[in-house]
């Protein structure tokens, strides 16, 4: 006949059963572990240079002060961007180049995603163009735009063979012309990116939709307005963000198309930080440049976070 033990454990034992680490605490420690190097790597390459920039914009950095002791000056930096009008200036033309590269990535990467939606040996082609315009360097692609609009550019060839002007178009030579054009140019750089990410969307409805679409005599803009734009809408407030984000931190183009000119008709905040930091050796003004620019990207990193939690909730 079997024995039941009923004695009480002892008090030892008690003790090396509660010193024992549980399989969920086990697992935790194990996950903070394997985070352990990408927060050393965001520590050392994110968030020092971070806090360097803040405190330089803070202080008194020029090409003669700047490996010696920094003399802290407060929000001088600021107030002396202000103050000149280049700071608020500057601000403005980033507002008005976002605008325009985010309304023109969303409205044709939408358009491209709605006309390469069905499945097939053209839409495999213009998708595997489109990849490899995105996937050109910024370099490259501002280098061929301004051969593009050049006054023998192909652009000015073309305007001019059927009639639309006798002069050359100053694309990048006029203070207002120059502005739109860098910022066509990356909404097209932007274009491809959008059209894959809201392809991707409208290939998730189900066909049996469009089937019972066509049976009812629903039109193809009935079509577009009322099935594919609201089953790509929480893609598109994701894109959104992105695409912004993507034309507020635009420096490459503008670097290698027009370098902030005619005059400061292109000067957006980050190349104006640029120009101060590194074109007039005014580290501190162009830290403060720089650090209002973080300012509006640490605010759209916080929108396109809660924007992903509620994606994911949803």
């Amino acid at each position: 006949m079997a024995v039941i033990d009923t004695s009480v454990p002892t008090r030892s034992a008690r003790g090396r059963a509660a010193t024992r680490p549980s399989p969920w605490r086990a697992r935790r420690h194990s996950r903070y572990l394997f985070l352990l190097p990408a927060a050393v790597f965001l520590a050392l390459f994110a968030i020092y240079p971070l806090m360097t920039l803040v405190r330089m914009s803070l202080s008194d950095v020029t090409s003669v002060t700047l490996n010696s002791e920094w003399v802290f000056t407060g929000l001088e930096n600021f107030r002396e961007g202000i103050a000149s009008g280049d700071t608020t200036a500057a601000l403005t033309r980033t507002l008005v180049f976002v605008v325009a590269v985010t309304i023109v990535s969303m409205v044709g990467g939408l358009a491209a995603a709605v006309a390469l939606r069905t499945a097939g040996r053209w839409s495999e082609v213009v998708l595997a163009l489109m990849v490899f315009v995105w996937a050109l360097p910024p370099v490259v692609n501002g280098s061929v735009w301004k051969f593009l609009f050049a006054d023998a550019g192909l652009l000015n060839v073309v305007a001019r063979w059927i009639g639309l002007t006798d002069t050359a178009l100053p694309f990048l030579y006029d203070q207002y012309w120059a502005l739109w054009s860098v910022a066509f140019v990356n909404a097209w750089a932007c274009i491809p990116f959008n059209a894959l990410v809201f392809r991707a969307a409208l290939m998730n409805i189900n066909p049996e939709v469009f089937e019972a679409a066509a049976l009812d005599g629903v039109s193809r803009w009935q079509e577009i307005r009322h099935i594919m734009i609201p089953a790509a809408r929480p893609t598109a407030l994701v894109l959104l963000v992105l695409t912004i984000v993507f034309g507020f931190r635009s420096f490459d183009y503008i670097y290698v198309m027009t370098y902030g000119g005619p005059g400061t008709a292109t000067n957006t905040l980050p190349f104006l930080g640029y120009l101060q930091a590194f074109s007039r050796y005014d580290f501190g003004l162009g830290a403060s440049t720089s650090v209002i620019a973080v300012l509006f990207v640490i605010a759209l990193a916080v929108v396109y976070a809660r924007s992903i939690k509620r994606e994911e909730s949803e």
